[in-house]
């Protein structure tokens, strides 16, 4: 209830707080995007909504490095194979 500048009682509407958006692999909130709730998102930019990077907007920066550590690190493997694989042949 909220009193009208006449003296009235009137009815406040309290909208629900936001929560944000999260990361998708850790859960962590993600920095840079405003929490707000879902009609509220469809009015904003696309560069609002997201970050200029890969995963921007779905994946916070630390799980986001892991995996490009982790996709780099199965490609050196494949890499080391392959050299055993060649010097066990000779």
């Amino acid at each position: 209830m909220s009193k009208t500048p006449g003296g009235n009682l009137r009815l406040l509407h309290v909208k629900k707080p936001a929560k944000g958006p999260r990361c998708g692999d850790c859960g962590s909130s993600l920095a840079g995007i405003p929490a707000l709730r879902p009609k509220e998102y469809a009015r904003l930019n696309k560069s609002q909504k997201s970050i200029s990077r890969a995963y921007g907007g779905s994946r916070c920066s630390t799980c986001v490095r892991s995996r490009i550590v982790r996709a780099f690190l199965i490609e050196e493997q494949k890499i080391v194979k392959k050299v055993l694989k060649a010097q066990a042949k000779k």
